[in-house]
C-alpha cells in the first residue's frame, strides 16, 4: 500500500481538474492510502452554496462528502491559502484538518506519490 497525495490547488467549476482528482482520490482509495491536499485557490473547494449550473458546469462539489465513505480521512486545508482569501472563519462543507506550511512540507516528505492538479 503507497501513500499518496493529491493536491488540488485549481478553482473549482472552471476546468475539469477538481473533479479529475476527486476521481482519482475515489478510484485509487481501493489499495492505497490516500491523503488529499487543499492549497491555493483549491481551499475554493470547500466552500458551501455553490451554484456551478449557472455557469453551466456540472456541481460535483457535494462528491467530496464521499471521501469519508471511501475511508478517506486524511483532508488538509493550507492555513495561508484560507488566510489569503479571507476564509479562516469560513464554514468548510466536509472533515478536515488545517495545517500550517510547515505540516504540509513533513506530510510531502513521508508520501511515496504526490499527484498534483494544478
Amino acid at each position: 500500500m503507497k501513500k499518496v497525495a493529491i493536491i488540488i490547488n485549481t478553482p473549482p467549476h472552471g476546468n475539469a481538474k477538481g473533479r479529475e482528482a476527486l476521481d482519482i482520490a475515489l478510484a485509487m482509495s481501493v489499495i492505497n492510502h490516500i491523503s488529499v491536499f487543499f492549497i491555493g485557490d483549491g481551499v475554493l473547494h470547500l466552500l458551501p452554496e455553490q451554484y456551478p449550473e449557472k455557469i453551466l458546469m456540472r456541481d460535483y462539489i457535494a462528491t467530496f462528502n464521499m471521501l469519508e465513505l471511501y475511508d478517506i480521512e486524511d483532508v488538509y486545508v493550507c492555513e495561508s491559502s484560507l488566510n489569503a482569501r479571507n476564509l479562516t472563519n469560513a464554514t468548510l462543507n466536509i472533515p478536515n484538518k488545517i495545517i500550517d506550511t510547515q505540516a504540509l512540507q513533513r506530510l510531502f516528505a513521508v508520501q511515496d506519490v504526490i499527484l498534483r492538479f494544478s
